[in-house]
C-alpha cells in the first residue's frame, strides 16, 4: 500500500528545512573554509557551491555513480529548495566533498573536512569529566550504570555521563524531557529478559547504527563496552558511514580516534574495546546504503540480512530516526510499530529531537507539547525519546 504522508520538504519559507538549506549549510561552508586550509581550487569549489546552493539548480557530476545508484540524477535541473529535505541534505554534502577533493584523485583525497570539528570534542573539559565519572559509575549496582550508559547515550553531548548520576529529582526532571519513553522495554532487550535479546540465532548480536562522531559517539562505545563485559550480547555489529556524510556523522576513523582516545586516558572500556575490536566481538560495518538519501524500507537485501540476524537493532540520532520512519509529517499519534512493521527484527531508537518527524506519541503528550512550545519542541533538540518494537 503506498505511504500518502507527505514527504517533507524545503520550500516553504519559515520553515526547519528552509533554514537548514538558506542558513546552515552556508554557515557550514564557512567553518569547512576556516577549518582547514584549502587551495584556491577548492575555495572556489566552495563558494560555487554556496551560490549553487542558494539560487541555482541542482547540476549532478557526470562521473559520479552515486547520483545513479540511488536514483538522485533524476532531479537535475530542480531548485535546491524544491528536493525532498533528506535529498537535499544528502545533495549538499555530496557535492561539499566533492568541492575539497575527498574523492580525488589529488593530495586532498579522503581528507575529511569536518575532521577538525569532530577531534576539537574529544579535547574538551566535558570529554575530560565524562571519563571521570566512569569510575563513580562503577561503583553503581549494574541496572543503574546501564541506565546511565543508555541515557549518556541518547543525549549525546547535552550531557556526559553525570547527567543520569543524579538525585532521584534530578533524574525525575530529565525524564521529563523524553516524548516517548519505552526505556523499561530497551532494558529488558538489552539484558536479555525479554523476548528478542536472547533468543533465536542471532538473539547474542547487537547491531548499533552510530550517529555523530566526537564526544556523541563516545557514550554509544561505552554502552557497547558494557553490554559486552558482562554478557548480555555475544559481538556487537557497529555500523558507520563509509565515508563522511552530515557534518558530524561517526566512520572508521572517528570510531579509532574515539577508541584511541578512551586507552590514552587509561580507561578499561578502552583497553576492554581494543581487545574487542581485535578479537571480532566487537565488528564495524559501513555499508553504501548508509550514505543514500532514502528510508531504511528500501535497504538492500545484504543490510537487511545483517539486521535480521542480530538480537536488537539500536538506531542512534535523528537521521536514522528520519529514515527509520521516513522523512514524512505523519501524524504524531501514528504507532511507532505500525512504520516500522517492515524492518526485520527488533528494532529501537535513541533519539534527541532535531527535525519535524514524529510518530508514537499519545495525543495527550501531543497536546502538552503544542500547548507549551507550538511546534518548536519538534526541532529544539531539548527533547528526546526512545522507542522501541519487538
Amino acid at each position: 500500500m503506498p505511504d500518502t504522508a507527505p514527504v517533507i520538504r524545503c520550500d516553504t519559507p519559515g520553515s526547519f528545512p528552509h533554514s537548514v538549506l538558506a542558513e546552515r549549510h552556508p554557515a557550514l561552508i564557512r567553518k569547512v573554509q576556516d577549518a582547514t586550509p584549502y587551495g584556491p581550487g577548492q575555495r572556489r569549489a566552495l563558494d560555487e557551491l554556496l551560490e549553487n546552493t542558494l539560487h541555482g539548480t541542482v547540476e549532478p557530476p557526470a562521473d559520479d555513480d552515486w547520483w545513479d545508484t540511488w536514483n538522485v540524477r533524476r532531479h537535475a535541473g530542480r531548485s535546491w529548495f524544491s528536493l525532498p529535505f533528506l535529498v537535499a541534505e544528502s545533495c549538499f554534502y555530496r557535492q561539499l566533498l566533492r568541492a575539497v577533493g575527498y574523492f580525488g584523485p589529488g593530495p586532498w583525497q579522503g581528507t575529511d573536512p569536518f575532521r577538525p570539528f569532530k577531534l576539537a570534542e574529544l579535547d574538551t573539559p566535558e570529554a575530560a569529566a565524562e571519563l571521570t565519572a566512569l569510575g563513580i559509575l562503577a561503583e553503581h549496582p549494574l541496572p543503574d550504570q546501564l541506565k546511565a550508559l543508555l541515557h549518556g547515550s541518547l543525549w549525546g553531548n547535552r550531557a556526559d555521563l553525570g547527567f543520569r548520576i543524579q538525585t532521584a529529582e534530578e533524574n525525575t526532571a530529565a525524564d521529563s524531557q523524553l516524548v516517548a519513553d519505552d526505556s523499561a522495554s530497551l532494558m529488558s532487550l538489552l539484558t536479555g529478559d525479554g523476548t528478542g535479546a536472547g533468543s533465536g540465532p542471532g538473539g547474542r548480536t547487537l547491531c548499533l547504527v552510530a550517529d555523530n562522531a566526537g564526544r556523541e559517539l563516545i557514550p554509544d562505545l561505552l554502552l557497547i563496552d558494557h553490554l559486552l563485559a558482562h554478557g548480555h550480547f555475544d559481538r556487537a555489529v557497529l555500523h558507520l558511514k563509509p565515508y563522511p556524510y552530515f557534518v558530524s556523522d561517526a566512520t572508521t576513523a572517528d570510531t579509532l580516534d574515539a577508541v584511541r582516545h578512551l586507552v590514552a586516558a587509561e580507561t578499561d572500556a578502552g583497553h576492554r574495546l581494543w581487545s574487542a575490536l581485535s578479537d571480532g566481538r566487537l565488528i564495524l560495518r559501513a555499508h553504501p546504503f548508509s550514505c543514500a538519501p532514502l528510508p531504511y524500507a528500501d535497504m538492500p537485501a545484504d543490510l537487511r540480512d545483517d539486521f535480521a540476524s542480530a538480537g536488537l537493532t539500536l538506531l542512534k540520532g535523528d537521521l536514522n530516526y528520519r529514515r527509520l520512519v521516513g522523512d514524512r509529517l505523519r501524524p504524531p499519534i501514528t504507532p511507532f510499530a505500525e512504520v516500522t512493521a517492515y524492518f526485520p527484527g527488533p528494532v529501537a531508537a535513541l533519539r534527541t529531537l532535531k527535525s519535524d518527524v514524529i510518530v508514537g506519541l499519545t495525543a495527550e503528550t501531543e497536546a502538552a507539547l503544542v500547548a507549551a512550545e507550538g511546534q518548536r519542541w519538534r526541532t529544539s533538540g531539548t527533547r528526546a525519546l526512545i522507542q522501541v518494537r519487538v
